[in-house]
């Protein structure tokens, strides 16, 4: 396997970062031709917290009550057995909102209605600009540290392939149309922390080895960069795709739009930080001179 990635390696790098292009371009087209389908949490909306027959579950519910509540409803359970939180759109023509209890009258011999509110769309939009804000401070907080630890060209191929990671993510919920919920956004910022710190690790080797290795050429510390840290990349995101493939095989409908999520960023994180994050820099003509020491002239 080693060795031959340390053959292979250069037309690797060259080929994801050319799949990473196209991914991004069609993300783009599916943003902007599709667009996102917010949920509940930020374009408002009723929820209803209900008791009822301990054995439903929530595939059960969902498939009864989709059909005359639309595909914006979602299900959760509220923490006790048989309780659940159902979330749903109030309708655009000013319509008396449906009866929860009533259409699960015939369904579930337990119907309770424990709670009923309204999600305003006030509420939703201070929430949609709240994350707006808080993924600002997020990438501005980031561009701080790029900007502090390396030089500006290997800097550039870090922060392209954040950028690169969120658009794939917020390409497949257009294209899919899959809600875009809270969950979703907190999956984005996660994303973010974890392609940073993978886009560090080589770029850190990358920066050594452009020092310690003066004689030899960008493309090839670029390579031995990726082959030195394989391994540990490999391992760290091979059990964090583990993790999240069994949160979304046993988190259900719930974490559904988080596990998603995270595991397209992951797997994009993993091959940006290995293409984007070490060929822009290299296109931007990166040598070890940027990384010289340079000579003040202390004279008056």
């Amino acid at each position: 396997m080693v060795k031959f990635l340390k053959h292979n390696i250069r037309k690797i790098r060259y080929f994801t970062t050319l799949v990473s292009i196209l991914l991004t371009l069609v993300a783009v087209v599916a943003i902007g031709a599709k667009g996102l389908n917010l949920g509940l949490d930020f374009t408002g909306g009723m929820v209803t917290e209900v008791q009822l027959d301990k054995q439903l579950t929530s595939s059960q519910l969902l498939e009864h009550l989709k059909p005359s509540m639309g595909d914006s409803v979602s299900v959760t359970t509220s923490g006790e057995e048989g309780r659940w939180v159902i979330r749903y759109s109030t309708p655009e023509d000013g319509s008396q909102a449906l009866d929860v209890g009533e259409l699960l009258s015939d369904y579930s011999q337990q119907v309770d209605v424990i709670s009923n509110s309204i999600v305003g769309s006030q509420v939703g939009q201070d929430l949609f600009e709240q994350g707006g804000l808080a993924l600002l401070l997020s990438v501005l907080s980031i561009l701080g540290y790029l900007c502090f630890r390396f030089e500006w060209r290997l800097a550039s191929g870090s922060l392209f392939a954040l950028a690169h990671d969120v658009i794939l993510v917020l390409g497949y919920f257009a294209l899919t149309q899959m809600e875009f919920n809270l969950t979703v956004f907190a999956a984005i910022l996660a994303i973010l922390g974890y392609s940073l710190n993978d886009s560090i690790i080589i770029a850190d080797r990358i920066r050594e080895l452009i020092v310690a290795k003066k004689d030899k050429s960008t493309e090839w510390v670029n390579d031995q960069a990726v082959v030195d840290t394989f391994s540990r990349t490999l391992v760290t995101s091979g059990t964090t795709l583990l993790t999240i493939g069994a949160l979304w095989m046993m988190g259900g409908s719930a974490l559904a739009g988080f596990s998603t999520a995270m595991f397209i960023g992951v797997l994009s994180g993993t091959w940006s930080s290995i293409s984007i994050g070490t060929v822009l820099p290299q296109w931007l003509k990166l040598e070890a001179v940027h990384y010289q020491p340079v000579e003040i002239d202390s004279a008056p």
